[in-house]
């Protein structure tokens, strides 16, 4: 019996993507819900209502979730890092925010946004924990909080498993994220218990995909080495002068991608948080 990875684009869109009870169960295990929280609806956000980034593709940001008490939930995987994801990230959550305004609400009937990102490589070297929750705190009195919007990511290469018995469902769904492999033949016995998580693995045998899906499945890891590669590249080579300064990398190359498709500077200046003038620099 061989398996999938289901971080892949099309793995982790067949299995969360078409099964919304599988979702439920892993949204509600990783989200730091309260207690008598409960996630009970889900909505998946149509295509044209993802934003299409260059160089930014690998990434899913494709559905909406409701839980009892109203609270609005937001759920990417990203598979390379960028400094300018958490702005991106929290300019969704934003967005989600604002648009339960209407001319027919009042702003005490807003609901908090959660976006949970699920990030495929480590971007807070200086912490050892996987699991980051942000939210809105008073700076002296942190037991002072502010409703709104709450950003949750975790980085998966950091996850390993120490203490089963405390979030013992977080720890399995994260597990399925991180052990089940391509190189996989016996899934954890422990896995298999747990009905959703198996039901989860059966979703990803190879022999579920068709030969079109086992084609694109593989054309997207290449895109995702090809894309690790030139950031590679770019970083030992330097790109522009803009690099001494302390620019992001990639945003250069997002810059460059976008300039060269013709969009305009402002949208440019949005998705990379680079100046105008070093936009025109480029």
């Amino acid at each position: 019996m061989r398996y999938l990875d289901p971080k892949n684009d099309l793995t982790f869109k067949k299995v969360f993507g078409e099964h919304p009870h599988l979702l439920r169960s892993f949204l509600n295990a990783l989200l730091p819900l309260a207690p008598g929280q409960k996630i009970e609806r889900l909505e998946y956000l149509p295509a044209a209502l993802v934003p299409e980034i260059p160089l930014m593709k690998h990434t899913i940001v494709d559905v909406r979730c409701y839980d009892n008490k109203g609270r609005q939930f937001i759920v990417e995987m990203q598979m390379l890092w960028t400094d300018s994801f958490t702005s991106r990230v929290l300019f969704n959550a934003s967005k989600a925010y604002v648009k339960q305004l209407d001319k027919a609400k009042e702003y005490k009937g807003l609901k908090p946004v959660y976006a949970l990102s699920l990030v495929n490589e480590n971007f807070e070297k200086s912490l050892t924990e996987y699991y980051h929750h942000y939210a809105l705190y008073h700076s002296e009195y942190p037991e002072k909080k502010i409703d709104g919007l709450e950003l949750i990511f975790i980085e998966l290469p950091k996850f390993k498993a120490r203490n089963l018995t405390e979030k013992k469902l977080q720890v399995l769904w994260l597990r399925y994220l991180t052990e089940m492999e391509e190189t996989t033949e016996n899934p954890p016995e422990d896995l298999i218990q747990v009905p959703e998580i198996k039901e989860a693995i059966d979703h990803i045998r190879v022999s579920a995909f068709t030969k079109a899906e086992l084609e694109t499945y593989d054309k997207y890891w290449d895109s995702v080495r090809s894309e690790r590669t030139l950031l590679e590249e770019a970083h030992e080579k330097g790109i522009e002068k803009g690099i001494e300064k302390g620019i992001d990398k990639r945003n250069i190359e997002i810059a460059k991608q976008m300039k060269a498709n013709g969009e305009p500077t402002e949208k440019i200046i949005q998705y990379t948080n680079l100046t105008k003038e070093e936009i025109n620099k480029l």
